[in-house]
């Protein structure tokens, strides 16, 4: 079982801002902000499961390198909310929201790049 993630970001600030807004979607809030990182965790649980470090001299994440988060929530319309919210604030979508029939016939996801090109999913699983 993994225990948290974290992923690089240039601006700690404006990354702390905007995961703070996107993640509330998925019931996420900022547990833990030091000079280096910050963590976001579900609400009810102990403790961060999502951290941003910064990496201020990082290259942007190249499109290709493969690598992605993928965050489960509950339901279709948070999937939704979190890439709307994600869009406004001016991430780039790499995958609109709706079913991904070639992973499973109810495998609904989205996919954004953040500032940094870091690839986030959020994924729920819907009733058919």
């Amino acid at each position: 079982m993994i225990d948290h993630v974290s992923i690089g970001v240039r601006d700690l600030k404006v990354s702390t801002a905007f995961y703070k807004k996107v993640l509330a979607a998925l019931d996420y809030e900022l547990r833990d902000e030091r000079p280096e990182t910050s963590g976001f965790g579900r609400r009810g649980k102990s403790h961060s499961e999502f951290w941003l470090n910064a990496r201020p001299g990082m290259a942007k994440v190249p499109a290709d390198s493969g690598t992605h988060i993928c965050l489960r929530t509950k339901t279709a319309e948070a999937v939704k909310a979190f890439y709307d919210a994600a869009i406004r604030l001016g991430a780039s979508g790499d995958g609109a929201p709706g079913i991904r029939p070639h992973y499973s016939e109810n495998y609904y996801a989205a996919f954004i790049r953040d500032f940094d090109g870091n690839k986030i999913e959020v994924v729920t699983f819907v009733a058919l």
